[in-house]
């Protein structure tokens, strides 16, 4: 019997989310009964659509800083704002949702058989003096920068998993998240992925922060759920996982592939790079591969097309 063989009950938090959507829509296919939970600050409920009808989710407008009164077998906490526009918005709302989430999450689980798989970030590990980023790395991170609400807030989410599993056996499960891109994400969320897709099916201008030599790894979010699914399928984890694509690519080369893949003319322009903006993101995911067997499958130039084509979609709905 595989994992969802029989109805249990998962609860995502962070549901309407770009990546918390496609987890509920996965879960449901693997036959959960689902439970949604946000409270809309960055999630959409367009993202629920093919969820909603569904009669075993159920969507719950909520918020993870608040107690929760939701029992299940399985909990995701993807709750909390992931991408620097948003997260930067409301930097106090950011700070506790990872903090006061991560509370909530362990009385939620405390005493009781529960597995929890907690979305971490590789902004973990700052600004990487270590290349590619090992979870043994403890990283490089500006504690009071304008990135810290996100990138402190994950790691003392990460510290309370850890302390609650030490102290009362909470089988806790620490992804560490590095760039995942694909349909629904937000047009105005500042990422490369969707900001580059966007200006270019427009026509406008693509903006490249820095001098566009600074690297990323981008994995695609069918493969980014398959790691989840598979971190909450193992019987034991020893702790955090690094779940990504190892394959690293400027954002220069970003750039190209995406006027390639949409036909664009569009000029590029330069603008200073952001404070504390990582210059170098590649997981090593040896553990990931040995431990879950995880390895991503969608190459960039597959995922990008799928992508371009939901928000070509969406902009000519708009």
């Amino acid at each position: 019997m595989g994992l969802g063989a029989s109805r249990r009950t998962a609860l995502v938090t962070g549901a309407a989310g770009f990546l918390g959507s496609h987890l509920v829509d996965r879960l449901l296919d693997l036959g959960y009964e689902v439970v949604g939970l946000d409270n809309l600050m960055t999630g959409d409920l367009v993202n629920l659509e093919r969820a909603g009808r569904d009669p075993h989710f159920h969507f719950q407008l909520g918020d993870v800083r608040e107690p929760l009164g939701v029992y299940a077998e399985l909990v995701f906490n993807l709750a909390c704002p992931a991408s620097p526009v948003h997260y930067q918005s409301d930097p106090y709302a950011t700070l506790t949702s990872s903090v006061l989430g991560a509370l909530r999450v362990v009385e939620l689980a405390r005493d009781r058989k529960c597995v929890i798989v907690h979305a971490s970030t590789s902004e973990i590990y700052g600004d990487p003096t270590e290349h590619p980023q090992r979870e043994s790395y403890w990283g490089n991170v500006n504690p009071i920068g304008p990135r810290s609400c996100y990138d402190e807030g994950k790691r003392c989410a990460e510290t309370i998993f850890t302390d609650a599993r030490r102290r009362w056996g909470v089988d806790a499960r620490l992804a560490r998240i590095f760039n995942t891109y694909g349909p629904r994400m937000a047009f105005g969320d500042g990422r490369v992925v969707s900001s580059f897709i966007v200006q270019a099916l427009r026509g406008e201008p693509i903006t490249i922060f820095g001098s566009g030599a600074q690297s990323r790894s981008f994995c695609y979010v069918d493969d980014l759920v398959d790691g989840l699914i598979a971190l909450a399928r193992v019987p034991e984890v020893p702790g955090p996982v690094n779940l990504g694509n190892p394959i690293e690519h400027s954002v220069t080369e970003l750039v190209e592939l995406v006027r390639a893949r949409t036909g664009s003319a569009s000029p590029v322009v330069y603008e200073p790079l952001p404070v504390d903006d990582p210059r170098q993101r590649r997981p090593d995911i040896a553990l990931a591969r040995s431990l879950l067997g995880f390895a991503p499958r969608v190459a960039i130039e597959a995922g990008l097309d799928r992508t371009i084509e939901d928000f070509r979609t969406r902009i000519a709905d708009a």
